[in-house]
C-alpha cells in the first residue's frame, strides 16, 4: 500500500473513495448497512478494484432509510455483522487517503460504530469532495453528489448504492484535481490545509506540529532510517580501473581467460555494427549448459547481451542501486559525458552499503508513463530531503539530490513527449536536438520550490519553420507533463514551449550575441540562468556547443562583465540600521534575494570572466582561490554563508510542505532561536565578502 506523502500532487494521489449506507441521518447513532469503496490510482478511479459489502446492523432497517438506499431489513438478514467485515475493509483501504462526499457524516458514523465495538478507529487522512468543490467554486449553490456530477460534466450511473456513490465521489475528485491545481492547490497537504480553513473535518488527521504524521512502518520507515551514503556520493567516486573490453570475434574461451586474469565477473564486447554488449560469468555458464564444451569455441559476440544498460558517471549512487534492483541485473555499464563506456558497476561494488532505503525514489521517475505517475514519484522527494537533513547531510548535497531528480524528471518528460507525439502522428524528431535545464537545476543547487527552467536547441531550422513547430509541440507537452508532476510552469515563461527558449544552434548564437550586446535588464535575467545550462536529453553536444559559445562571447565583453558585476553590487542586506534581521509584514525574510542571489551572481561573474565551464557555486568560487585572487579564508566564509542560507531555506520549505503552505525562499524569522538569528546575521555578512570578491581591481 502506498503511503501518502504531504508533497504528493493531487493529480498523482493513490486513494480510496468510500461511501456508507446507514439506518439513519444521526451520525452518532446510525448503523452501517452497506460499505462501498473504489480504488483511485494516480488520481483516476479504477473500475476494476472495488469493495462492496452489505452489513447486518443487528437492528431493523427503518423504512425511510431503506426507501433512500434500497437496503432493507430482508436484504441484510443473511449478511455478516460489521465486526466480521472491518478487517477486510481496513485491508482494502490500507494507508491510503480516503475520499468521500460529506465525510463529516461518514467519519461520525465510523467513530460511533468503532466505539460500539470497542475497536480503535484507524488513523485516517481524508478529503471531502464537497469541500474541494467549494475551493474551486466558492459561490456553489448546491453541493450534493448529483449536482457536483452535473456541474463537472461527469456521468453518475448509480447513486442508490454505496459502491455507486463511491465511484461518483472518485469521479468528482478526478475532475476537481486539475481545477484545484489551477487555483494553486496542488498537493495533498495543501488540499488538507485549504479544506480546514473552510471548516472541513480534520479530526481524522494525525497532526503533529502541522505535519501529516504518516505511519512509521513500510516505506516511510525505510526513509526515516535512510542510509545517506548513496545520496552523498556520485558513481565516478567509485570508479577506478578502466573497463575490460574484448573483441566480438574472440572465442568465449579467450574472453573467459581474460576475465580470470583480470579478476572480473564480466567483460564488455565490442562487435562492429552490432554495437557494444556485455558478457558475464552467468552468460558463459548458460552457454556451456546449453551447448557443452563446444560453447567455448564460438565467438563471444554471439552470447553478449545488448543493448547495454547504462548509467552516467555523474549520477548519484542511489540511482545506480535503483536501476540494478528494478531491472534485476548484476552489471551496469558506466558512461562518460560523450556516452563512451568507462567502467562497470556490480552489486559487489555497490551494495556494500545499506541500500534499501535509497530506493525510495528508485527508478519510478525514469519508469513513469505519465505526468501523474511522475508526480507520484516526485512527491516523495520532500521526505527524502527531510531524512537527509536528519542524517546531517550538508544542505548543498541535498540540493544536489533535488536537482538531480528535477533533471531526471525533465529528461523523462521529454521522452514521454516524444512518445506521445509519435503516437499522435507527429513522427520522429526532424533533426537532432537537446533539452537542457538552466538556473539552480543546472548548478545542482535547487531546493523544493523550484519551477521549470528549460530550453531546446536543435541542429537546424528556421524560426516558425517545420522543425521549430515540431519542437514547439514537444516543449508544450514537456511543460504540461512537468506541471502535472508537481514542477510548476515558470512564472517568467522560461520554457521551451515559448519561442525565445527554442532555437537552432545558429539562432541561439545570434540570441547570445544580442544578450551580450544590448545588456538590458531582461538580458541580464536570461544570462543569469543560461550560463548554468545542463543538457538532460538528446544530443548534449548541441547544448554544450552553445554554452561554450556563450562563455567565449561573454568573456570577451568587458562591458558585459562589468554590468553583471554591478548587478551583484546592488545587493542590499536584509538588516535594519541596528543590525536586526528585517522581515516583511508576514514575519518572513527572502533569503534568496537577501543572500543566495548575490553569491550566485558573483560566482557566475567569476566563471564568465575566466571562460570556465564550471557550473556549481563552490567550483566557480574556487577559481579565485586557485588563481591567487582571493584567500582561502574569504572563500570559506562565502561558502559557509551559502551553505547556511540553503539550509535555512530548505528547513522552512520542509515545514511549509507538511503544513500545506505554498513553497518559496522566504523564511520565518519569528520563532528563530537567538543562536539561529546570530548564525543568519553572520551568513549575511558573508554575502558582503562575496560581493567584495568582484570589487574593482580584483581581476
Amino acid at each position: 500500500m502506498k503511503v501518502p506523502f504531504p508533497a504528493t500532487p493531487l493529480l498523482s494521489l493513490d486513494a480510496i473513495a468510500i461511501d456508507l449506507e446507514t439506518t439513519g441521518l444521526e451520525a452518532d447513532s446510525a448503523r452501517i448497512v452497506e460499505i462501498g469503496a473504489v480504488q483511485v490510482e494516480c488520481g483516476r478511479p479504477s473500475t476494476d478494484v472495488r469493495f462492496s459489502q452489505v452489513v447486518n446492523p443487528g437492528i431493523p432497517v427503518p423504512d425511510r432509510a431503506a426507501s433512500i438506499h434500497g437496503v432493507t431489513t430482508e436484504k441484510v438478514a443473511d449478511a455478516p455483522p460489521l465486526e466480521h467485515v472491518l478487517d477486510a475493509f481496513e485491508a482494502f483501504v490500507g494507508k491510503r487517503v480516503i475520499i468521500g462526499h460529506n465525510m463529516a457524516y461518514d467519519l461520525g458514523v465510523l467513530r460511533g460504530e468503532y466505539a460500539r465495538l470497542g475497536r480503535p478507529l484507524p488513523n485516517l487522512i481524508t478529503l471531502d469532495v464537497r469541500i474541494l468543490a467549494r475551493l474551486v467554486t466558492p459561490t456553489l449553490a448546491h453541493d450534493g453528489l448529483p449536482q457536483l456530477c452535473e456541474l463537472l460534466g461527469i456521468g453518475c450511473k448509480s447513486l442508490r448504492s454505496a459502491t455507486g456513490d463511491a465511484m461518483a465521489a472518485a469521479g468528482v475528485y478526478a475532475a476537481l484535481a486539475p481545477k484545484l491545481k489551477e487555483r494553486g492547490i496542488r498537493t495533498i497537504a495543501e488540499a488538507i490545509a485549504a479544506s480546514a480553513e473552510l471548516g472541513g473535518d480534520v479530526l481524522s488527521l494525525r497532526v503533529n506540529d502541522g505535519d501529516i504524521s504518516e505511519p512509521t512502518d513500510g516505506l516511510l520507515g525505510s526513509i526515516s532510517q535512510i542510509d545517506s551514503y548513496p545520496y552523498r556520493h556520485r558513481i565516478d567516486e567509485l570508479m577506478s580501473a578502466p573497463p575490460l573490453v574484448v573483441a566480438g570475434q574472440d572465442s568465449v574461451r579467450e574472453a573467459l581467460q581474460t576475465m580470470l586474469v583480470s579478476g572480473t565477473s564480466s567483460t564488455f564486447v565490442r562487435d562492429g555494427s552490432a554495437g557494444m554488449g556485455i558478457v558475464t560469468e552467468r552468460d558463459i555458464l548458460r552457454a556451456v549448459a546449453e551447448s557443452g564444451g563446444a560453447a567455448l569455441d564460438i565467438p563471444v559476440g554471439q552470447i553478449a547481451s545488448r543493448p547495454l544498460i547504462t548509467v552516467d558517471r555523474n549520477e548519484f549512487l542511489y540511482r545506480a542501486l535503483a536501476r540494478i534492483t528494478r531491472l534485476g541485473i548484476r552489471h551496469l555499464a558506466v558512461t562518460d559525458d560523450s556516452g563512451e563506456v568507462i567502467g562497470a558497476l556490480t552489486p559487489r561494488s555497490l551494495l556494500r552499503q545499506r541500500a534499501s532505503a535509497a530506493l525510495v525514489l528508485g527508478e519510478d521517475i525514469d519508469g513513469a508513463s505519465s505526468g501523474a505517475e511522475l508526480g507520484a514519484a516526485f512527491g516523495r522527494l520532500a521526505k527524502v530531503a527531510e531524512a537527509l537533513v536528519v542524517e546531517d547531510v550538508e544542505p548543498r548535497r541535498i540540493a544536489n539530490v533535488i536537482s538531480a531528480e528535477i533533471a531526471a524528471a525533465t529528461r523523462r518528460a521529454s521522452e514521454l513527449a516524444e512518445q506521445t507525439m509519435a503516437a499522435d502522428g507527429w513522427g520522429p524528431p526532424p533533426v537532432p536536438y537537446a533539452v537542457f535545464v538552466m538556473g539552480s537545476v543546472g548548478r545542482g543547487e535547487s531546493l523544493l520550490a523550484a519551477d521549470q527552467d528549460n530550453a531546446i536547441v536543435y541542429k537546424s531550422g528556421a524560426p516558425g519553420g517545420s522543425e521549430d513547430r515540431w519542437f514547439e509541440e514537444l516543449g508544450i507537452r514537456l511543460a504540461q507533463t512537468l506541471d502535472d508532476a508537481g514542477i510548476p510552469f515558470c512564472k517568467g515563461g522560461v520554457m521551451a514551449k515559448n519561442a525565445p527558449w527554442r532555437h537552432s544552434v545558429n539562432e541561439w548564437k545570434s540570441v547570445i550575441d544580442s544578450w551580450v550586446r544590448k545588456q538590458t535588464p531582461q538580458d541580464l535575467l536570461n544570462v543569469d540562468i543560461f550560463f548554468d545550462g545542463l543538457p538532460v536529453h538528446g544530443d548534449r553536444r548541441l547544448a554544450d556547443e552553445i554554452r561554450s559559445y556563450a562563455l567565449h562571447i561573454g568573456r570577451q565583453s568587458r562591458d558585459f562583465i562589468t554590468l553583471l558585476t554591478e548587478l551583484a553590487r546592488q545587493w542590499s542586506p536584509p538588516l535594519s540600521i541596528l543590525g536586526q534581521i528585517r522581515a516583511d509584514e508576514t514575519g518572513r525574510v527572502d533569503l534568496k534575494k537577501g543572500g543566495i542571489l548575490p553569491i550566485l551572481t558573483v560566482a557566475r561573474v567569476i566563471a564568465i570572466r575566466n571562460g570556465a565551464a564550471e557550473r556549481s557555486t563552490p567550483e566557480r568560487l574556487e577559481l579565485l582561490r586557485t588563481s591567487g585572487k582571493a584567500s582561502a579564508k574569504d572563500i570559506e566564509r562565502v561558502l559557509d554563508a551559502h551553505q547556511l542560507l540553503l539550509g535555512m531555506i530548505l528547513s522552512q520549505q520542509l515545514r511549509d510542505t507538511a503544513g500545506g503552505v505554498t513553497l518559496s525562499t522566504r523564511v520565518q524569522v519569528s520563532g528563530m532561536r537567538s543562536d539561529e538569528k546570530s548564525a543568519l546575521k553572520k551568513a549575511i555578512n558573508g554575502v558582503q565578502v562575496a560581493v567584495d570578491l568582484v570589487s574593482e581591481g580584483r581581476f
